[in-house]
């Protein structure tokens, strides 16, 4: 009896080992899925299912399926940072807390205006590449029905939470150059709060367009 006991015993050792092992591969592979290219598949892949279902959705649906996928896949506190560059540091706790709630609001809500009807356009990765400062670039197109394409180049870094979205290139212009000189103008010329109202306002646009 004992030795069955004990057969039992070193047979539950060896099963729970087993399935250990395995929970362990299957979280590796999950983390090897988690590049860059995979990233940017996920995100274009929302893209399209939100045109898809545009109409039905409308501006608010568009929005709460758009939200996970951009929070999972853009750093928008660095690209803020980078953006304001030497101006964030002029700023106080809450004032960058509002201002970066206030551009992932406006991030998303111009996501969900500009994606917003299907007519069988289709994303294609192209490349991935090494940049300086262990950053990737991955290159995308979306192909239009008529055949024609937009270039969407992807720059990401990797954080705390795997790779993220730190600037986009559409058709080879610099999203982080373009506010980089719109926001920090404004600054500069008619002070924080003026740049909020800004920002809040563009939000009030895509509601309305």
């Amino acid at each position: 009896m004992r030795s069955l006991l004990e057969f039992r015993s070193i047979k539950y050792v060896l099963i729970t080992l087993i399935l250990l092992s395995l929970a362990t591969v299957a979280r590796a592979q999950d983390f090897q899925s988690d590049t860059p290219e995979h990233v940017i598949q996920g995100l274009q892949e929302t893209f399209i299912q939100t045109m898809k279902k545009g109409d039905e959705l409308g501006y608010r649906g568009r929005l709460e399926l758009m939200t996970p996928a951009i929070n999972r896949s853009h750093d928008m506190d660095t690209i803020i940072r980078s953006i304001l560059g030497a101006n964030w540091n002029k700023l106080d706790g809450k004032q960058q807390q509002k201002i970066s709630e206030t551009f992932r609001k406006l991030s998303i809500a111009t996501y969900a205006e500009r994606f917003n009807r299907y007519d069988r356009e289709r994303f294609e990765i192209i490349e991935q590449r090494l940049l300086p400062r262990d950053q990737i670039l991955v290159r995308s197109k979306l192909i239009q029905a008529d055949g024609n394409s937009i270039n969407f180049d992807y720059v990401l870094h990797q954080s705390k939470e795997g790779w993220l979205i730190i600037n986009i290139l559409v058709d080879g212009v610099s999203d982080l150059a373009m506010k980089r000189a719109e926001y920090n103008a404004i600054l500069k010329r008619d002070g924080f709060e003026a740049l909020i109202a800004m920002l809040e306002q563009k939000i009030l646009q895509t509601e309305q367009n």
